[in-house]
């Protein structure tokens, strides 16, 4: 019995963290953009700052009628959004927020979590197809082409610190991290980062969606709370890379004076900010850029990088 309430206790904490860790990053990514581009925007809802502006906004689109085109395959159609949500969710399981602070250990945790992340863009993948849009296919072939390109880069830095650690359990890994893999793995890191930033097609890697060419590509015929699910997948993406790059790279609960989980938490939203950053900086790159960064400069990086954890390895055994 003990067990079985232990392991509720840790889903539930799960699914409230899923609700609202991407509603604070959502809500910091909309008042860090104003402030950084000098426009405001609402500043009413909910007193101070705007602050349950967000929380407005999801309240009007469960409100929005659900449209479904005439042409569409409505089951795909349907279940893209929960395709796109519910991996990262999944992956939330086995990311540890502490010592003992995680939903389950797996001895393969980050095979297991490269797998699932896979999964998610498939949906916007069955929703290209399934819109029965020309807009949404191409959003739908760019997001399938943008998978192919990023997908190997990410899982080499990945391998890299697995390499490093001897072991693909996520506690493991963050376990075996000392404090000079810093610079040691830098490179994976920026790797990884970068090409979780495309996997998730966030600006400026945001060529599947582009608003101003494809009118939001898989999304362009979605209403209601299934684009809001959508949307809500971005956000729990970006919490999913930051934690993601928190333990792999940055030693996830390691750091002085604080308490584990507080240093994960702050790791989490330092890297969420960056993200953030980096869409307000950057413009979109086009097809030809963004295929060159991966196969001309990612790749080869984390080839580097895999080879520089061998040869430590080597000399260090």
């Amino acid at each position: 019995m003990a067990e079985v309430l232990d392991v509720a206790l840790r889903l539930v904490v799960i699914v409230i963290a899923f609700l609202t860790l991407p509603l604070i990053v959502g809500q910091t990514e909309h008042k860090a953009m104003a402030h950084m581009q000098s426009r405001l925007g609402p500043m009413y809802a909910g007193g101070f700052h705007g602050w349950a502006q967000l929380i407005a906004d999801g309240v009007k689109f469960v409100q929005k009628e659900d449209v479904i085109p005439a042409a569409a395959d409505r089951r795909v159609f349907a279940l893209a959004p929960a395709v796109a949500l519910v991996p990262y969710l999944v992956v939330m399981i086995v990311i540890p927020v502490g010592p003992g602070l995680f939903g389950a250990d797996l001895d393969v945790g980050l095979f297991f979590v490269l797998a699932v992340l896979g999964v998610g863009v498939l949906g916007s993948i069955m929703a290209g197809w399934s819109s029965a849009n020309k807009y949404s296919v191409l959003g739908g072939m760019r997001a399938a082409a943008q998978l192919m390109s990023y997908e190997l880069p990410l899982v080499l830095a990945a391998s890299s610190v697995a390499m490093a650690a001897g072991t693909l359990s996520l506690p493991g890994i963050v376990e075996a991290w000392r404090w000079w893999w810093l610079p040691w793995q830098a490179v994976g890191a920026v790797v990884f980062f970068v090409a979780g930033l495309a996997e998730l097609r966030r600006p400026p890697f945001d060529m599947p969606i582009a608003e101003s060419e494809i009118i939001m590509g898989p999304m362009t015929e979605y209403t209601g709370i299934r684009f809001a699910l959508f949307m809500l997948a971005e956000y729990v993406g970006i919490v999913v890379l930051s934690a993601l790059t928190t333990v792999l790279f940055l030693g996830g609960w390691n750091g002085p004076l604080l308490p584990g989980p507080v240093w994960t938490l702050v790791k989490i939203f330092a890297l969420a900010f960056v993200v953030i950053w980096v869409r307000v900086s950057f413009p979109r790159l086009r097809a030809d850029q963004l295929q060159k960064l991966a196969w001309i400069g990612l790749v080869p990086l984390a080839l580097f990088q895999l080879a520089l954890t061998g040869v430590v390895k080597v000399l260090a055994g």
